[in-house]
């Protein structure tokens, strides 16, 4: 069974919805679920989360928010932090790995933080029972994706195309796939570009898919009310946790 993580922007367009919406992606096939940091500069996404990441500090999200949410959803599914290194660095990692235990998270997704610069942190972190997430990249070399992978916990996070998400990019990753697997038997999930019209494509040779942009456009939606907003993601879970392992 090929697992779906799914990424949602903690406090928009509000903290209960937040947690009403996680609930409800738990119940819909969802294995994994990232709880985005709003930031106000996230380099790695597109435009749909980066507009839900100002729209939720708009809102006036704060840090705090994120624990008091976290601590309702990750008794009911597998929750990681996803965040840019910024507040990491500000609140300090014993702060996150403290909180992360508190509520029952179980790692971080940090996508400015570099391999080589991750290692202090992600000792840390893995003594503390939690996990870094580490990234492969389309255009990582043989060499890089070993010296990577060999200590890789949880699943590796690869890149589907250089760029960023939401961008709908095709490549062929199945060379890359192949090295990956050569070296660990970590599970590897895909992201980037992913929804239901890509998952099944995107889920060839890799062990899940990781959905961000095709949830958060629905969050997105003004037309639309809370009460359908979770309507529709919940079957946008359901289509693609399907499509993947049909």
């Amino acid at each position: 069974m090929k697992n779906l993580v799914a990424y949602i922007t903690t406090g928009f367009p509000s903290l209960e919805f937040t947690v009403d919406v996680a609930l409800a992606l738990a119940e819909s096939g969802v294995d994994t679920l990232e709880l985005g940091m709003p930031f106000s500069d996230p380099v790695a996404d597109g435009p749909v989360i980066e507009a839900a990441n100002l729209k939720a500090l708009q809102n006036g999200f704060k840090l705090h928010h994120l624990f008091e949410a976290s601590a309702k959803i990750a008794p009911h599914i597998d929750t990681l932090w996803m965040g840019y290194f910024n507040p990491f660095y500000h609140k300090g990692m014993d702060t996150f790995i403290t909180e992360a235990k508190k509520a029952g998270v179980n790692g971080f997704i940090i996508p400015d933080l570099p391999f080589e610069e991750a290692k202090p942190y992600k000792s840390v972190i893995e003594a503390a029972g939690l996990n870094l997430i580490d990234f492969i990249a389309p255009t990582d070399s043989k060499a890089r994706i070993e010296q990577i992978v060999t200590d890789a916990k949880k699943f590796i996070y690869l890149v589907a195309y250089a760029g960023i998400t939401g961008a709908g990019k095709s490549e062929d990753l199945q060379e890359i796939v192949s090295d990956i697997k050569t070296f660990t038997d970590t599970p590897v999930y895909v992201g980037f570009g992913v929804d239901q019209n890509t998952a099944k494509e995107k889920a060839k040779g890799v062990d899940g898919v990781i959905v961000g942009s095709a949830f958060v456009k629905v969050l997105l939606d003004e037309s639309l009310s809370n009460t359908q907003k979770i309507t529709k993601i919940s079957a946008i879970a359901k289509e693609i946790k399907e499509k993947i392992n049909s």
